[in-house]
């Protein structure tokens, strides 16, 4: 396969439009071909304002396109394993938006589906990719906080509409799958282990969706995480980590915008200083890290496998958030 690869965007979602899209035709080694919609018109719209070549009337037609190499997904999380599976039997490369499925049940089908194959498969998780994060890995590893001991983490938002798709349990909506899964996944990435136990407690909303919900997870060597993620308090990202000689807070940790700096404080005993991070975009970095695995044959940088880990920890959370806080 000669660079760069050629993406193909599986609906016309808002995310797509927003971040994605751009974040792909700015990689250096890959360009967006097609997008598809169940809608032609939608898919003509969309491709004529993001200077899209081809525009597809059905997700199948994109599939069947040999001059596709890699396929994203944006689609609802209900619809991620579906068409993961399909894209898995077209050959088709994917990167799935996050969270990989609903359940570690759908999330294991479709790394087996793509394992066999010999197709490559990634949880598009971008804050992992982001200079911030790898910066504040290192400052672990070299001790700058002594021994970890808790983790805390927040994501919130307050939604603006009733018809937005996260508030629909048919398509895998709510909090904790919404961002949850970012806050799981950053408690893993930094301990490097999976949690042994959890507990939660939540707010339902009538059609069954988790609207806010908190929780706390104790991982091997007794870090404790906690969190919190909500769909009706003002926007939060962040997360601080606290050991036994110092402590770290980032205030944006999730999303992050392209075009600013970044501060990572640290404290070392009662020495306090700010680490600044550079402006880059993470989508594009994510990308780039893809691209560059399906061209060279090498492992991605996080292979789907590991969403696998965050999955089972988000269904053992919703367990003990529908039984009242029970443990799971």
């Amino acid at each position: 396969m000669n660079t760069p690869i050629r993406w193909g965007i599986l609906s016309t979602a808002n995310i797509a439009y927003r971040r994605v899209v751009p974040a792909l035709q700015a990689a250096r080694n890959g360009t967006v071909q097609a997008v598809a919609s169940r809608s032609l018109e939608k898919a003509q719209s969309f491709a004529a304002e993001r200077n899209i070549p081809q525009a597809y009337g059905s997700y199948e037609a994109l599939l069947a396109d040999p001059n596709i190499d890699a396929i994203y997904i944006p689609l609802p999380n209900s619809e991620h394993a579906s068409w993961a599976l399909r894209c898995a039997e077209a050959g088709k490369a994917v990167l799935c938006e996050k969270p990989l499925a609903r359940t570690a049940d759908e999330a294991q089908q479709m790394v087996a589906a793509f394992a066999a194959r010999g197709v490559l498969l990634v949880e598009g998780l971008m804050y992992r990719f982001h200079p911030q994060t790898e910066r504040v890995q290192q400052l672990l590893a070299e001790g700058a906080i002594g021994k970890l001991a808790a983790i805390s983490a927040g994501f919130t938002y307050v939604l603006r509409s009733e018809a937005n798709i996260r508030v629909d349990a048919a398509l895998g909506g709510g909090a904790l799958l919404d961002v949850g899964c970012y806050c799981v996944s950053l408690m893993r990435l930094l301990t490097g282990a999976e949690p042994q136990v959890g507990q939660t407690l939540a707010n339902f909303a009538a059609g069954g969706v988790d609207d806010a919900m908190a929780g706390t997870l104790r991982f091997p060597g007794g870090v404790l995480g906690h969190f919190d993620v909500g769909m009706r308090a003002y926007r939060a990202n962040f997360y601080e980590l606290r050991g036994t000689d110092g402590r770290i807070a980032v205030d944006k940790g999730f999303t992050m915008e392209a075009n600013e700096q970044h501060i990572i404080r640290l404290w070392r005993g009662d020495q306090y200083e700010e680490i600044r991070t550079p402006a880059v975009n993470h989508f594009t970095l994510m990308a780039e890290d893809f691209a560059e695995a399906l061209l060279s044959g090498r492992p991605p940088r996080y292979p789907a496998a590991d969403a696998l880990g965050t999955l089972r920890a988000l269904d053992g959370l919703l367990k003990s958030a529908r039984a009242a806080g029970q443990e799971w």
